[in-house]
């Protein structure tokens, strides 16, 4: 559950006291607030006070069951998957497997199930797969993502952290990262058709044949331009490290709600990626003669597009809740995947 706001014990006594008709001292209540908000506490999880739709949240929820998402053929995630199992359970809570994991030991689920059930999500994998059940996972959901490799931009905590991580999480100490989405709906002759949910982005490139696609975009209903590219990809800030930082695009600091519009190699050199403010609403129709375009979400959901269809992006409603590791910073992971500082 998300509390909108942050109470100190001292105005809980003054809020009681008038509710008795009596008067209580409140001044000064609003100050320790404002202090309890920029650092966390004990047992809650609070990291700071809860944006609508990204940055810092508060969690208060108790855990009763977890769900185990297990990238499936890796014999190291199926082995702490299993340790994970009966730990878990020792202490008295409910575990279901992802039904596609091909493990045991386990009630199993879809990942819509698991979105729906459970109190919190681990996912053993890598950032790919994190997203599949981040587009499913409202807010209400943490998510701790466990890299069996090195450190993902998503699954920041390694396999050797993810035990003690686990413990820390289920005692209730631990933050989160509200990570902006965007969704996307698909019209065609007029009608939506389809509808999607992206923590990355939504990118439309040419199909099976190599060559360029022609497409219009708009902006709050006002004309931008016509590209001839490859492609274009709507990305969020969590994107912003993956497809649309390899065009070019600008690596942009999680917290920081943005939409990202970057051409994929454009046929001229002026059109260039852009950044949009959060609440912006784009749309990209494809050309009356175009017959072989792709729609693609998160890079694991595709479409294919004709002449004339219409993909509109904007804003998601519910932000994706994920668990931070304590022992690595944003800048550590970027740092590490990207090899600065290496020498």
């Amino acid at each position: 559950m998300l509390r909108g706001r942050i109470r100190s014990a001292s105005g809980a006594r003054a809020d009681a006291a008038a509710a008795r008709g009596g008067r209580a001292k409140s001044s000064g209540w609003r100050a320790i607030v404002l202090r309890l908000a920029q650092r966390p506490l004990p047992g809650t999880g609070v990291a700071g006070m809860v944006g609508e739709h990204g940055g810092r949240g508060v969690v208060m929820a108790r855990i009763r069951t977890v769900g185990l998402v297990v990238k499936r053929d890796r014999p190291r995630a199926a082995r702490l998957a299993r340790r994970m199992i009966t730990w878990l359970r020792r202490r008295g809570l409910r575990v279901l497997l992802d039904v596609e994991a091909g493990l045991g030991g386990a009630p199993t689920r879809s990942k819509d199930e698991l979105a729906r059930e459970c109190d919190l999500v681990v996912v053993l994998g890598g950032d790919g797969t994190l997203l599949a059940i981040a587009r499913r996972a409202g807010s209400r959901v943490p998510i701790l993502g466990v890299h069996l490799g090195e450190l993902g931009f998503l699954t920041e905590v390694v396999e050797r952290e993810a035990m003690p991580m686990l413990g820390r999480v289920i005692a209730g100490h631990y933050e989160l990262d509200r990570r902006m989405t965007i969704a996307a709906r698909l019209e065609r002759d007029g009608r939506v058709v389809q509808r999607f949910r992206a923590l990355n982005d939504v990118v439309i490139t040419n199909g099976a044949r190599a060559r360029i696609v022609q497409f219009s975009v708009s902006v709050d209903g006002l004309p931008l331009t016509t590209y001839r590219a490859d492609g274009i990809i709507v990305a969020t800030p969590t994107g912003s490290t993956a497809y649309s930082l390899s065009v070019g695009g600008p690596i942009v600091e999680p917290s920081v709600q943005v939409l990202l519009l970057s051409p994929i190699s454009p046929h001229t050199v002026s059109n260039r990626p852009m950044v949009l403010p959060p609440r912006a609403v784009v749309r990209i129709v494809v050309a009356a003669h175009e017959q072989d375009a792709l729609l693609t979400i998160d890079g694991q959901e595709a479409m294919p597009l004709g002449g004339g269809d219409a993909v509109e992006v904007r804003q998601g409603r519910a932000p994706v809740s994920l668990v931070r590791s304590r022992d690595h910073t944003y800048y550590d992971v970027l740092r590490s995947k990207l090899g600065w500082g290496a020498r």
